[in-house]
């Protein structure tokens, strides 16, 4: 089953590391990342851009360009995982080893439904 691990962190929080700070943190996130890929549960992941460059589309019709992230919080979504586990408990686990690494970031755990060209769409049994 697929699952994704969202990572949310205070965005300034992580604008203030130097960028020392920020390769050495991604220098173990990628050790993480290497040992998932090598365990075959590692899918697409990615680091998202600062907020400040993010627009929301909303509104009838063709909708309405705004600036910013669609909510204000304390926290933001700053990147995603996609991994491969046969149970969500597998998945916390590979969530537990990026937090460890990132012990200030939060990790939100959720199934994903892949939609593959061709494929007939996947239920995950829910």
């Amino acid at each position: 089953m697929y699952y994704a691990i969202l990572a949310y962190h205070a965005e300034g929080v992580v604008e203030s590391w130097s960028e020392e700070e920020d390769a050495a943190l991604m220098a173990e996130l990628l050790a993480v990342n290497d040992r998932l890929v090598r365990q075959k549960s590692l899918g697409p992941a990615a680091r998202l851009g600062p907020t400040k460059s993010a627009v929301t589309l909303r509104g009838p019709g063709a909708g309405i360009v705004t600036d910013g992230p669609f909510a204000e919080t304390k926290e933001q979504l700053l990147g995603l995982y996609v991994v491969d586990f046969p149970t969500l408990d597998d998945a916390v686990a590979a969530a537990r080893d990026l937090r460890r690494v990132n012990p200030t970031a939060v990790y939100e755990i959720r199934p994903v439904a892949l939609y593959l060209p061709g494929a007939p769409l996947e239920t995950n049994g829910e």
